[in-house]
């Protein structure tokens, strides 16, 4: 692709493999297809997502220059179609000319002055395709026969580990059980005991109420008995 006749650039499109939180870059190649010094500039229409080095410079007759653009850190996925954008500007330079020499007003466009200009399209590729799964192995054997081995093993494993957990639950219900069984059990003999207990504060009580009893009727008896003696001797 050429810019103006002056310069030539490849690739004509920027790709850069996408992953989060990291920069990535690309290269392009511009390469001089005059015999007069082109001093050359990059723009963008993103300048803070970007950086680019160098963003100008000076191409000897028949030389090229490599310029590498990175991308800085992304934190959000980007949208399915990019619509960041860089354009290439070139434009003979006196002889001689170095990076020192080169200055905005270079690149106006004036009448009669000789500029190329190219725009070039971002793209993002992924930064770790898959690689493409092969229909058979070496020795004729397919690769789904393996998926079939290890779905069959995923499968063991899961059901081994619902048995455990199955296990391990049953014996949790059993003990819960258990410990209900003798809080039961403790709670009832709790209960017995202390109607035992007040059954014996009932017998106490009777006790010491006939106790009191029997000592008046033997009294009465004894008044009694002195009674007649006193009178059979009068």
């Amino acid at each position: 692709m050429s810019l103006g006749d002056l310069i030539s650039i490849h690739p004509t499109e920027l790709k850069f493999p996408f992953e989060l939180r990291k920069q990535s870059s690309c290269s392009m190649q511009l390469t001089n297809k005059t015999e007069k010094y082109v001093a050359f500039k990059v723009k963008t229409t993103n300048p803070k997502k970007y950086c680019v080095r160098p963003n100008s410079g000076v191409v000897l007759p028949g030389s090229s220059c490599n310029v590498t653009v990175t991308m800085q850190a992304q934190k959000e996925a980007p949208p399915e179609q990019c619509r960041d954008k860089f354009l290439i500007q070139s434009v003979v330079a006196p002889d001689g000319a170095t990076n020192k020499d080169i200055t905005p007003e270079m690149f106006n466009k004036e009448a009669g002055r000789v500029m190329g200009e190219f725009k070039l399209r971002v793209f993002y590729i992924p930064a770790n395709p898959p690689s493409p799964v092969p229909e058979g192995s070496e020795e004729g054997t397919p690769p789904r026969a393996s998926l079939h081995e290890n779905g069959n093993q995923n499968f063991e494993d899961v059901s081994r580990s619902l048995e455990e957990t199955n296990e391990k639950s049953s014996e949790a219900w059993s003990a819960i059980s258990k410990l209900t069984d003798e809080k039961s059990s403790a709670l009832q003999q709790n209960q017995r005991l202390r109607q035992e207990l007040e059954l014996m504060r009932k017998d106490i009580s009777k006790s010491r109420a006939g106790g009191f009893s029997l000592s008046f009727v033997v009294l009465v008896g004894l008044l009694g008995v002195l009674i007649g003696y006193l009178v059979n001797r009068a």
